[in-house]
């Protein structure tokens, strides 16, 4: 086993945020909770794929949580997706995308398509226009039932889910990434859009990642 080196640790909006590497990969923990790292991410290139596969072409998109770039990256490659609006609350996560990180997701957030917000994705879904996107991909936490940031879960109510709906345009997609199947959050999905489905995606061990979907 690779030993673990910090590469940075800082203290963030949410708290204290590390860089690690870990042989040939990277991770990112706060404050000493497992995020995410550059091991795999199939569920992450997923959230954006399955979101652009979906929506109206050629497509604005927007993601939520920048992470280690996968999604971003996914959504780059994708021919349906015109542009991508990234909103992420943490400025050295958008840094290390732009250093450490960035051979791992081809230099995704330098793409002219791309605009970075540093913003708490909350007030950006209150601030931005009605409409304004043909997708939206969420991955700012494990899900509604595993939360890092408890500040997060008023992304899962009802409040929330309605707001993430007022960005979208007609025939929009909302994307959720959970790090565990979350029927509830289905269930609510359900009252809020009209077609609502779950994608799994098998990890190594114990359950499956999900990007859940609402159009």
């Amino acid at each position: 086993m690779d030993e673990a080196v910090v590469v940075e640790r800082v203290i963030g909006r949410c708290g204290e945020l590390v860089l690690r590497r870990v042989g040939a990969h990277h991770e990112i923990v706060a404050n000493g909770v497992f995020l995410m790292d550059t091991r795999g991410g199939d569920s992450e290139r997923l959230l954006a794929t399955a979101t652009a596969d979906r929506m109206p072409a050629p497509g604005r998109l927007a993601v939520g949580g920048l992470g280690v770039g996968f999604t971003l990256a996914a959504a780059l490659a994708h021919p349906a997706v015109g542009t991508v609006d990234v909103i992420e609350r943490e400025p050295d996560v958008v840094r290390w995308n732009s250093g450490p990180l960035a051979d791992g997701n081809g230099h995704a957030v330098d793409d002219p398509r791309v605009r970075t917000h540093v913003a708490d994705l909350a007030d950006w879904l209150r601030d931005a226009p009605p409409g304004s996107v043909d997708g939206l991909c969420l991955d700012t936490d494990n899900g509604p039932d595993w939360l890092v940031d408890p500040g997060n879960a008023g992304l899962y109510d009802d409040a929330g889910l309605a707001a993430a709906r007022r960005v979208l345009a007609p025939g929009g997609v909302l994307a959720l990434w959970c790090a565990a199947p979350s029927p509830e959050l289905a269930e609510r999905l359900g009252t809020i859009f009209d077609d609502v489905a779950t994608l799994e995606v098998p990890v190594g061990r114990g359950d499956p990642d999900v990007v859940l979907l609402a159009r």
